[in-house]
């Protein structure tokens, strides 16, 4: 019977985000209320035959009478289960407000979003191209991706872009007509990208490129092209998104063998496959050549460009792709004067492509990543993606046994580059030797062209003390108005063989305002010393710390990262080791290691000793025993998989348990304003049971529970990153840029309006809960999130996130930075990825965006979403290193901490996570691994610590914060809405009954 349900229902509730696990569970917990409408059923079946005995009029008063009393008993049961198991996450869709955003409100997103564009997008190349001369109107624009472009990314990072402005809309806008033949012919080949591209679903990504073939373009429709104008854009589009990582060999993508290569070979179960993704091109098998991946051109495209190209002499190429596409191409075409990056800019960013083609915007956009021209020869090449241990069948026999949503592997990623991430790489290879920089990058960290020239200089400089202070001068030595960044960089001294430093370190920067022609404007900076600290995982500090070495360092203002303008110097005479109680000024407590000595593997780590010396040894792919999962390891993993954790083995007999269901009469409302510590929070938390606890730790899922024992609300919590989209209670809002190119403006100053232009429309939706920003690293150009996430340098992402989250703490919104921490893939993310990281690149390049979010952050109270995978042996959901030490004692941090999607995973246990910080779970309460079982004075006051962490985070948001009464107060619109249905049903049986009861008194009297 339960699985005759499930395959009629199961589909349209996993449908809508429950995963399988919880709604096995929420069918389990159910399956006694379904019996009891059976038996119901039943027994008006027999009373139906039973009534066919008896004469008139009983027989028709006693079938009419069973009716009534089955429906009856049938509304009984339904309000049994919706006020029972089904209620919290009833009662969520229930008393959702209708959401209907003001026209004030989205007319200032879409303003925002059309800056983001504006100043997002990125000028790569240009030969005087562009602008555009002023008599040039018409433009002929090539490649299907014109009508079909990227507005974002897929799962959280999605929005609706069912209002956005496409790019030809956009250069409408700007006052350009543009083919209609050719654009006709796009949209006639295929209307819709197909897949999940654009779309909230991850369960299939699609990397459809439908572009036509050369054949498509007659000879008749060229010349029409070039009669209706002398100038071409070509666009090129590349989607990305959650759930699955970039195809990095199309061809074995199309002819369906993708994934079945040896790092895949030990699976198991075999149907496993960590690959996620779709190509539907017309059946067409030659779109790529073997080998060639997402981030090169298509054979369709390659020959679709040649053509444009030996028929247009000024082409505009535009590149709207999510991940830093390989563009060594473009030189070979010399009829490409231009080339603009744009990534998926949201609802009004394409308004922004038809100004700077115009030149009524001065493109001032800066790259994020560092764009090379061989993705496949990396530091990260042969160590991103599937590796699973092949030597662990039991294991994972043991999860599969279990009622988990386990993906059946047990996974590994080493992060053997250590610190040397993009530039951090490419900059200080150079510099020792190692590679011949334009050799490998073809266009620098920190690079984007503009129509003006600017100069800067260093003045005022002084390094005395703890603090680096000095003014740059930034003047427009150009003929137009224009905006230009200053990219502050540092260069510490390297000892050979000692603690791992990249020689060009981004410390610091600013946007200008609009500078016209001659215009100067001095940007003033203050750098504490300590923010060029490394961090030594045990060289020269034992426990681990931060150092400033001695020696000599420099600061620079850069073009980019490889183009220094101007340099000053400073040293220093002595090591400054921030240990004991010289701690560093931004810290709580001093930093020592928390993690290497689970996380730090056991492979080779790139290091930068005798010119990067080991590179070949320590970037090679993993060897053959890497995948065989070591007995120390699996002595680590085993206690958390599923069906063996045993929660009493955390137990402290000293711990004294709290007290559980007083009536103390205390209300949240009442805490509305008071500090973490103050000590009326413990006469209410003491009103709380085990019952309370456990629920408000579990339902998590896109809200937070009501408890009414404590006058706790039902909230509403929702992604993402890209703006207010929530499925559950339907509240959509403006479609926002994908981060990446919030974070190429480089202006902190849009990242804040982005905040509250973003945080004003979750307040119109009543929703103070935001899933974002995210900050992860852009570790591999081929991780398929890289969208949704700022740069691949942790500084950029720091202050970007920080800034973002500051503008919306106006509106009591509480942001849920994510995903914390080292959650870089996609691939296996559920499936026990263990990421093992050096704790110097962990904290130095992992760590840095959310320690300075939290550390900047201007709010009352915020919120962390932790990660799916490892940090070496321990699950990120419940490290008490990483949750309580680093993010809470280390760094300040007060709030809660989320999960992401407790899918039951085998690992993800709501008594584990409590136990070491993380407090709320991103499910819907039912998964077994969801179950407290272990009430010893250990776990209550976890769970108690747990409760505090929510509801304070609550309180301090607009749900309670700003009211002029109590939210607990307010009608709940489930119980009004099934008392007035239940009277209105009660009230047609009564009468129906009382009909039926007149009708038979009245015919025996007949036949009397």
């Amino acid at each position: 019977m339960q699985g005759l349900i499930k395959s009629l229902i199961g589909p349209i509730v996993m449908g809508m985000g429950v995963s399988e696990a919880d709604f096995d569970t929420y069918l389990s917990q159910c399956m006694g209320y379904v019996y009891g409408v059976l038996i119901v059923l039943i027994a008006f079946i027999v009373v139906l035959i039973a009534a066919q005995k008896l004469k008139k009029p009983a027989r028709g008063f006693v079938r009419g009478t069973a009716v009534v009393a089955c429906v009856g008993i049938i509304a009984l049961i339904a309000n049994l289960v919706c006020f029972g198991p089904m209620r919290s996450t009833l009662s969520t869709f229930m008393n959702a407000p209708s959401v209907e955003l003001s026209d004030d409100t989205v007319a200032q997103s879409r303003e925002t979003v059309k800056k983001v564009g504006e100043e997002g997008f990125v000028l790569l190349e240009n030969d005087g191209t562009l602008p555009l001369a002023a008599d040039t109107k018409n433009l002929n624009v090539f490649g299907w991706a014109s009508t079909n472009p990227i507005y974002g990314g897929t799962g959280s990072g999605s929005s609706d872009a069912s209002m956005n402005t496409g790019i030809l809309e956009g250069l409408a806008e700007a006052g350009y007509t543009t083919n209609e033949e050719l654009s006709t012919m796009y949209k006639e080949y295929k209307a819709e990208r197909g897949g999940a591209a654009g779309a909230a679903a991850i369960s299939s990504q699609s990397w459809n490129l439908p572009e036509p073939t050369a054949d498509a373009y007659t000879d008749e429709m060229i010349q029409n092209a070039k009669d209706f104008s002398d100038t071409a854009v070509i666009v090129i589009s590349r989607s990305g998104g959650e759930g699955a990582d970039l195809p990095r060999d199309m061809n074995a993508l199309i002819k369906g063998t993708y994934g079945n290569d040896e790092r895949a070979a030990s699976v198991a179960p075999k149907s496993y496959n960590y690959y996620s993704g779709v190509y539907e091109n017309n059946g067409k098998t030659d779109d790529f050549d073997k080998g060639e991946h997402y981030l090169q051109l298509s054979n369709p495209e390659e020959d679709m460009i040649d053509m444009v190209c030996k028929n247009f002499n000024k082409v505009v190429l535009v590149v709207n792709a999510n991940n830093p596409m390989e563009l060594g191409w473009v030189k070979d075409h010399k009829q490409i004067g231009a080339v603009i990056y744009a990534p998926g800019p949201g609802v009004t960013g394409f308004t922004g492509l038809g100004e700077i083609i115009s030149g009524a915007v001065n493109p001032s956009g800066r790259t994020v990543d560092t764009f090379v021209k061989d993705l496949t020869k990396t530091p990260t090449a042969n160590n991103f993606g599937c590796f699973t241990y092949n030597n662990v069948k039991d294991l994972q026999e043991k999860v599969l046994a279990a009622d988990t949503a386990y993906e059946g592997v047990f996974s590994f990623v080493n992060y053997v580059e250590g610190i040397y991430v993009g530039y951090k790489f490419y900059e200080t290879a150079a510099e020792e030797g190692l590679i011949k920089y334009n050799d490998y990058v073809q266009y620098p960290f920190g690079y984007g062209l503009s129509y003006t020239e600017f100069d800067q200089k260093i003045k005022n400089f002084k390094a005395d003390g703890d603090t680096v202070t000095f003014d740059v001068d930034v003047t427009n030595t150009g003929k137009v108005a224009g905006k230009d960044v200053v990219e502050v960089y540092f260069t510490p001294p390297y000892n050979n063989g000692g603690i791992e430093k990249a020689s060009v370190n981004l410390v610091q920067f600013e946007k200008t305002q609009i500078l016209d022609p001659g215009a100067t404007e001095t940007v003033s900076f203050s750098i504490p010393k300590e923010d060029m600290a490394s961090y030594d995982s045990g060289i020269k500090i034992k426990e681990g710390g931060y150092i400033l070495e001695a020696g000599e360092y420099e600061i620079s203002v850069r073009a980019n990262s490889h183009k220094v303008i101007d340099s000053k110097k400073f040293t220093e005479k002595k090591d400054i080791e921030y240990t004991g109680d010289n701690k560093r000024s931004s810290d709580l407590v001093t930093a020592t290691n928390q993690f290497q000595e689970y996380s730090e593997g056991t492979f080779t780590k790139l290091s930068r000793k005798d010119g990067f010396a080991n590179y070949e040894e320590a970037t090679a792919a993993p060897s053959k025993d890497a995948y065989k999962m070591s007995k120390e390891i699996r002595a680590e993993v085993e206690p958390i998989t599923a069906g063996t954790y045993d929660p009493t083995t955390l137990d402290n007999a000293d711990d004294q348990a709290p007290t559980l269901g007083a009536d103390n009469g205390k209300t949240l409302f009442e805490m509305v304003g008071k500090e973490y510590d103050d000590p009326d929070w413990d006469p209410l938390l003491d009103q709380l049971s085990f019952e309370d606890m456990a629920l408000m730790i579990n339902l998590g899922g896109w809200q937070t529970a009501a408890v009414p024992s404590v006058g706790k609300v039902a909230t509403a919590d929702c992604d993402g990153p890209a703006g207010l989209n929530n499925f559950i209670t339907g509240a959509y809002g403006t479609s926002y840029p994908g981060e990446i190119v919030m974070a190429q403006t480089w202006n902190k100053a849009l990242l804040e309006e982005i905040g509250k232009s973003m945080s004003k429309e979750y307040v119109e939706a009543s929703n103070f809960g935001w899933y974002g920003p995210a900050m992860n690293t852009h570790r591999n150009a081929f991780a398929g999130r890289n969208f949704e996430y700022y740069s691949e340098d942790g500084v950029l992402a720091g202050y970007c996130a920080a800034a973002e989250i500051n503008g919306a703490k106006d509106s009591l919104v509480y942001p849920y930075i994510k995903h914390f921490a080292l959650n870089d893939q996609e691939t296996n993310r559920c499936a026990f990825l263990m990421t093992f990281a050096d704790e110097q690149a962990i904290r130095e390049i992992y760590l840095k965006p959310f320690e300075m979010a939290v550390k900047a952050y201007e709010g009352k109270a915020l919120a962390v979403m932790s990660s799916f995978n490892f940090i070496g042996t321990r699950p990120s959901t419940a490290n008490g290193n990483l949750l309580n030490n680093v993010l809470r004692d280390e760094w300040g941090f007060v709030g809660m901490v989320e999960t992401d999607y407790d899918g039951s995973y085998g690992f993800m246990y709501s008594d584990h996570g409590v136990r070491n910080g993380n407090d709320l779970m991103l499910g819907f309460a039912s998964a077994p691994t969801n179950q407290f079982t272990d009430q010893n004075a250990t776990a209550l006051n976890a769970m108690r610590t747990a409760c505090k962490n929510i509801m304070y985070t609550v309180v301090n948001s607009g749900y309670y914060t700003g009211v002029e009464s109590d939210p607990a107060k307010a009608p709940d619109k489930m119980v009004t809405t099934f008392r007035n249905v239940d009277l209105g049903i009660g009230a047609i049986l009564i009468l129906l009954e009382a009909l039926l009861i007149r009708s038979f008194l009245k015919r025996r009297k007949q036949q009397a």
